[in-house]
């Protein structure tokens, strides 16, 4: 057995002081190693750089000599020692749904970035002991008994994320005798009957669409903010969301926020911590684990993330168009769709993370992935007449490869979504998962088999609509954040970052677009820029051929399509 100790010496360093604790050692040298990444984030997330301090320690408390074999990986000379301890201290700043943080109020801990592991002993029992007041409660997935958690080995450890504080507030619910927690840390008070209601609904359709549920019991682990923040991570037995503003927990955006990533990671509990891609079965936490199938275990969990809380009626058919409006604008604003294919693009996420990056040079997982399975999932109900759908792709996934627990390929991919459509998909696959393109053409023939116009609007931002570029605020000026190629904009040689400090004159404050909009009709529009820390003077004029910029889609029921496009679109909200 293998066993952590955790414990804090001064609350406001934010450091976490791990002792672990490695008996029956009977080789001559141990190899302890860090992961580098974390499952749920295909990025490189080095955790080493967070370490302080390793000391080697054998049963007499003398000290053993070690060195680092790599930058997370240490070779211990164990000098004939039975057991040994190793203590290391971790720098815990960062409150998010995938790190860890540690200050007065609470030890929230996600294992795999502070838990090393002994090189061929990751089959063991795991254990974590807290050493925290006893009035703080635990939120965890592991067997708890007392401050003692436990996992049946390293791969459940650094999957079970674990919250220790004072201010959690636990409910449940329950689905097919199966427990789902539900813990919210942080200023906070949830509608806790109306999160019940909703999250069963959800829950419920899941469970249905799936066939079953993997594991005995579940856990919503809420890190709630006081600012606005969205962020969620998946694992087998839970999910850390971080959800802000707190005030504003049980309504609005906020809520409708809450209900889509607890709706997204809970879909996230078959497609990629059961059915896994062949490149992360095992994972590998030492290297990047190269995958091209992103729009798969991405894509197809956000497209039912959404879909699943209207089939549920969580959302409201308005509430699941606007998401879905959103997910087509980040497509078609985004024009590094002609540069990197969605399948490229989920292959470099471990270059560049999650960054925007170099402008124009990457698409989405989530969002083109989810579009991807929209129109596979009309491509199949329109070549079954409505019999099958790409839920039985996930079925397929999930009963010959998931719950054997053997990875999938890229091939068997095209191989079951043509198995269940009966034609051949793999040319649609190829060229829009595996090619850079454009999904208007396949998105308007989706939609119109479900009944719908996907109408084109102008943009009423005059920023936007005439010139082709957006902006954050950034304190009283406008901070660019895109550029449309050959746009008026990109022609007065306006670019990403630059920062707008007046028009025509007049220092802005939070107003670009009302003077834009009032000197519309001007031949041309001076803007003083700050580029690079260097003020510049730019002449910014409308496109002569009225070329209008980041237009808006709209999606709208079209009744002439008929009764069968109606009956369509009721067989594909509930397949």
């Amino acid at each position: 057995m293998i066993k952590y100790f955790f414990y804090q010496k001064n609350p406001a360093s934010h450091y976490i002081y791990v002792d672990m604790h490695i008996n029956e050692v009977k080789a001559d040298f141990l190899q302890l190693q860090l992961p580098t990444w974390r499952p749920g984030r295909y990025e490189l997330g080095n955790f080493a750089k967070n370490i302080k301090c390793v000391e080697a320690f054998n049963e007499k408390n003398e000290p053993l000599y070690y060195t680092k074999l790599t930058k997370d990986l240490w070779k211990i000379n164990v000098e004939k020692a039975s057991s040994i301890k190793v203590t290391y201290s971790y720098y815990a700043s960062e409150l998010n749904a995938g790190a860890c943080f540690a200050d007065s109020n609470q030890l929230y801990v996600n294992p795999i970035h502070c838990c090393m592991y002994v090189v061929d002993r990751t089959n063991e029992i795991h254990q974590i002991e807290l050493q925290i007041p006893d009035t703080y409660k635990i939120a965890t997935s592991l067997i708890q008994n007392n401050k003692c958690l436990t996992a049946a080995n390293y791969d459940e450890l650094v999957d079970s994320p674990f919250m220790a504080s004072n201010n959690i507030k636990t409910f449940f619910y329950e689905v097919n005798d199966i427990k789902f927690y539900m813990h919210f840390n942080g200023e906070c008070q949830p509608n806790i009957e109306q999160f019940r209601k909703d999250f069963y609904a959800f829950t419920k359709k899941q469970i249905d669409f799936w066939g079953d549920f993997p594991y005995n019991e579940y856990h919503f682990l809420f890190q709630v903010l006081s600012f606005k923040f969205y962020h969620g991570v998946e694992h087998k037995k839970s999910t850390v969301i971080a959800i802000g503003p707190g005030y504003s927990i049980n309504e609005g955006l906020t809520y409708e926020d809450v209900l889509g990533v607890s709706c997204h990671e809970l879909f996230h509990t078959w497609n990629i911590k059961t059915i896994r891609p062949k490149e992360m079965m095992p994972y590998n936490y030492t290297k990047e684990n190269y995958a091209s199938t992103g729009y798969v275990y991405e894509g197809f969990t956000t497209y039912y993330g959404d879909k699943l809380l209207f089939s549920s009626d969580v959302f409201t058919f308005q509430q699941y168009i606007e998401t879905l409006q959103d997910r087509l604008l980040k497509h078609f604003h985004n024009f590094g769709r002609y540069n990197l294919s969605v399948a490229a693009s989920s292959w470099e996420t471990w270059l560049d993370g999650y960054l925007p990056g170099a402008p124009y040079r990457k698409t989405n997982i989530y969002d083109e992935g989810s579009l991807i399975a929209f129109i596979l999932d009309v491509s199949i109900l329109k070549a079954t007449k409505n019999k099958k759908s790409l839920r039985d792709v996930c079925l397929l996934l999930y009963h010959r490869f998931g719950k054997n627990q053997i990875g999938y390929t890229e091939k068997d991919i095209f191989n079951l979504v043509n198995e269940v459509s009966g034609i051949d998909l793999s040319q649609f696959l190829k060229k829009y998962a595996y090619s850079p393109s454009d999904f208007e053409e396949p998105l308007l023939e989706a939609f119109k088999y479900l009944g719908f116009d996907l109408i084109k609007q102008l943009n009423p931002i005059f920023s936007e609509q005439y010139f082709g570029f957006k902006t954050i605020e950034n304190g009283l000026y406008s901070k660019i954040s895109i550029v449309a190629p050959y746009s008026p904009a990109w022609k007065a040689g306006l670019f990403n970052g630059d920062e707008i400090l007046s028009v025509n004159g007049i220092a802005l404050k939070n107003n670009l677009n009302n003077w834009l909009q009032y000197f519309i009709n001007f031949e041309s529009i001076s803007l003083v820029v700050n580029s690079n820390e260097q003020t510049k003077i730019i002449q910014l004029q409308k496109d002569k051929k009225d070329n209008t910029f980041f237009g808006l889609l709209v999606l709208r029921k079209n009744n002439s399509f008929g009764l069968q496009a109606h009956k369509n679109f009721e067989v594909w909200k509930n397949c």
